[in-house]
């Protein structure tokens, strides 16, 4: 067995969920809360390709995507200069601002009517629609611009370092003071935590639930925070991972 993706807890996705591959098959393991997942990790390797009728395999030893496997998307770093390439440029699009606890903030731009989804992939506490434009062109000029200032990218470390935090209000208003905010939205993930989780990666513990693509796992008394691209390309066996752990300052209290 292979992990060889994983879905988030947005749009459509009541829960997030591991995708592991058994001879081309895919089995879809769900990640709700109260989940035992006991998964011992082997070997990596690229994760391959999914298609519709399953998983081809690759033996590459990269992980978790060979270079003949991994994918670029063309707008990443686009900041507006350009011909408008692909067909979803030429839709409406939103400029948002979004933070992620306590203080670190980014700016960013996806399509207008998958904004809710795209704050929730990314694990934002909280959010504000600055513009709604015409394409994405003009978006990334607007983002681009914003950008000097806010920055465009949260690290998954550095929101593992705020998961048990909420956002400061103080520095969130003071941010939106610049701006001509649209609507705002605030997220809640339902983790519970009073400590701040021990990031590992590992796929064996009791699920306390998803935050963007952050598993946060319990397990012996400790809390851990997982990114689930870390599990992809993993060899798997059933059974527990007996290997030792770090562990969290609330399995002292």
């Amino acid at each position: 067995m292979q992990i060889v993706g994983y879905v988030t807890a947005a749009g459509d996705a009541d829960h997030a969920s591991l995708l592991v591959a058994t001879d081309g098959d895919v089995e879809t393991v769900p990640l709700t809360r109260g989940t035992d997942l006991a998964y011992s990790l082997g070997d990596r390797r690229c994760a391959g390709t999914l298609t519709e009728e399953g998983h081809r395999p690759c033996d590459a030893s990269e992980a978790p995507y060979c270079p003949s496997h991994t994918g670029r998307w063309r707008c990443a770093r686009c900041t507006g200069d350009c011909d408008l390439p692909l067909e979803s440029c030429r839709e409406e699009h939103a400029v948002y601002l979004a933070a992620f606890a306590p203080a670190t903030f980014k700016v960013g731009v996806t399509r207008s009517w998958r904004l809710r989804e795209r704050l929730r992939e990314q694990g934002a506490d909280r959010a504000a629609h600055l513009r709604t434009v015409a394409d994405g062109r003009v978006a990334r000029q607007i983002e681009a611009e914003i950008a000097a200032d806010v920055g465009d990218s949260v690290r998954v470390p550095t929101k593992v370092e705020g998961l048990h935090r909420s956002v400061d209000d103080g520095a969130w208003a003071d941010l939106l003071a610049g701006f001509e905010v649209l609507d705002t939205f605030e997220f809640a993930y339902g983790l519970d935590l009073t400590d701040r989780p021990v990031r590992e990666t590992m796929a064996t513990g009791e699920v306390r639930g998803t935050k963007g693509r952050v598993l946060v796992l319990s397990r012996g008394g400790s809390t851990y925070a997982v990114d689930m691209r870390d599990l992809v390309g993993y060899e798997v066996g059933e059974g527990e991972s007996d290997r030792r752990l770090q562990s969290s300052l609330g399995a002292f209290e």
